[in-house]
């Protein structure tokens, strides 16, 4: 069976590092409850956020990197290479997840605050440590904000067979993989979770998200051009991001709900977003969409100084995010025990995303200096 995908160009597409650094910066906002700051993220304008935009990124990026590698060095290669990197997510989140739970026992001992252990869901680890660290190494435990690495790490464990099918039938591969986001969310499929209750991120929905991102990135940008860059489009989309952005202000303002009838305000909020609801799904593939349209690979706005900050934060975005997880909880309690003033939140804010940023500076440097020849 002959390759059918057509694959993007070589060399480094700016655009989804400047996207992703933005997900990790807006990620780490988002994670701060009674943080005025948060209202610059997409969260509170639309029924999608940056975790969509993670995710969708995430199988974008598996996808062209490890098609190339399939298609000039073999398909068992190119799986290795999968699983090596999954392996590599798998043990920053283990480590991330050993720190957390130490940060959050020191700090709720710190401040005479055992609540904290129940708010971010470590209470469990204090009472019986070893059951909850197995059910964490297993991926079932998993405290609050840590969520998205587990998800991340079972769809690029399962991404390999994917991937060939996609590289033979891209077109089948999305179909299949709609039909089980449609028949998870009707028969409410999910994987359990410890000690109860089941995965935020529910993987058989979340994994469309990250096949249509496969499938985009290996010439699924070119057959959807034309509607991209139609006038109905642009017209609809833009009615339907508007229409968003009210139903999102209705659940954020209890004024603005009272105006609307009980059954629309209800068919929106909450926002279901462990089964990936397709209004959130639409949501999101609209704007991606426009940024798709308005935002060309070539445009020299990518160079500008005022994006290097994020687009280095998109290129190591592992290192990034767990440096965001971590700082999110502590600027939380600072928050809390500390100050809870306006000023404060710009304080941890820029703070937080400035650390975020150090690290993925030094990460680039790092990295360039073990390419550095040893001179002889």
């Amino acid at each position: 069976m002959r390759i059918r995908v057509i694959m993007p160009p070589r060399g480094r597409d700016y655009r989804l590092d400047l996207l992703r650094g933005f997900a990790n910066w807006a990620i780490y906002l988002d994670h701060i409850p009674g943080n005025a700051v948060n209202w610059l993220t997409q969260r509170n304008y639309g029924f999608s956020d940056a975790a969509d935009l993670f995710v969708f990124i995430s199988g974008y990026t598996a996808s062209f990197v490890y098609a190339r590698i399939i298609l000039e060095r073999g398909f068992v290669i190119g799986g290795t290479r999968l699983i090596k990197r999954a392996w590599q997510i798998y043990v920053a989140h283990i480590i991330l997840l050993v720190m957390y739970i130490a940060e959050i026992g020191y700090l709720a001992r710190r401040y005479n605050n055992p609540d904290l252990e129940n708010e971010f869901n470590v209470a469990g680890f204090m009472a019986n440590p070893a059951e909850t660290l197995y059910q964490g190494l297993i991926l079932a435990f998993k405290p609050v904000n840590m969520d998205v690495l587990p998800l991340y790490i079972l769809l690029m464990v399962a991404f390999p067979p994917a991937l060939w099918t996609m590289l033979r039938l891209p077109n089948l591969t999305l179909t299949a993989s709609f039909l089980l986001y449609l028949v998870a969310r009707h028969f409410d499929w999910n994987l359990a979770a410890y000690p109860t209750g089941s995965w935020y991120f529910n993987p058989f929905c979340w994994q469309f998200l990250f096949i249509f991102g496969g499938w985009f990135a290996l010439g699924g940008s070119i057959e959807a051009r034309p509607l991209i860059r139609s006038r109905a489009l642009l017209w609809l989309g833009s009615a339907y991001l508007l229409f968003a952005l009210v139903m999102t202000m209705a659940g954020r303002f209890p004024e603005i709900a009272h105006m609307m009838p009980a059954w629309l305000y209800d068919a929106f909020n909450p926002n279901d977003k462990t089964n990936l609801a397709p209004y959130r799904l639409i949501h999101f593939i609209v704007l991606f969409f426009f940024i798709a349209r308005f935002l060309p690979r070539d445009w020299q706005g990518l160079e500008w100084r005022v994006f290097r900050p994020l687009i280095k934060s998109g290129q190591q975005s592992l290192e990034v995010f767990c440096v965001g997880v971590f700082l999110a909880v502590g600027a939380h309690v600072v928050l809390v025990e500390v100050s809870g003033a306006i000023w404060m939140q710009i304080v941890v804010s820029v703070v937080g995303i400035t650390l975020m940023t150090a690290v993925a500076y030094y990460r680039s440097w790092s990295k360039n200096a073990d390419k550095a020849k040893t001179p002889i």
